[in-house]
């Protein structure tokens, strides 16, 4: 049996944020959606979108996506959404408690990895908590990856 991608499982990506994974140590990650305005959505639809220079905060008992620029949507005009609003994200009680408690308690920082639409359609969120490397844990990742790609190349080569 063939194992499925993670494009498969999840759906359409639409952003992704390859930047987080290299500066924080990502631990625990979560599913959230977000409340979003009708041309907000049809953006997206088009495929445009940032998160690169993203952050999720929690606010009393609820969570907000600031910073996320989804761009206007031309054929909109007067109707149009502000590109750079805070955007309020659904997620269960207990985990916004949880989150809570992580960035609080442990000083970790909720950093969002990847924008998509799910199998049904949905725009979701996935926000990972971690904390942030130091300059010689990114260099030690970037050594790994670096022979990873070598030891791929060497193998390719003999067959």
């Amino acid at each position: 049996m063939a194992k499925k991608s993670k494009e498969t499982l999840q759906g359409k990506t639409i952003a992704e944020n390859r930047r987080a994974r290299f500066d924080f140590a990502i631990e625990d990650t979560f599913e959230a959606g977000l409340m979003l305005v009708g041309t907000e959505v049809k953006a997206l639809r088009e495929g445009r979108a940032n998160i690169a220079e993203s952050y999720a905060s929690v606010e009393g008992n609820e969570v907000f996506l600031i910073n996320a620029n989804i761009p206007v949507y031309a054929p909109a005009s007067q109707f149009n959404h502000e590109p750079k609003r805070p955007r309020k994200l659904l997620l269960k009680r207990k985990e916004i408690h949880k989150l809570m408690g992580e960035t609080q308690r442990k000083g970790r920082t909720i950093v969002p990895l990847k924008l998509y639409f799910n199998k049904k359609g949905f725009v979701k969120l996935l926000l990972g908590v971690g904390t942030g490397k130091r300059s010689v844990d990114k260099r030690e990742t970037e050594k790994k990856r670096d022979w990873q790609k070598q030891k791929s190349r060497l193998l390719r080569e003999r067959g």
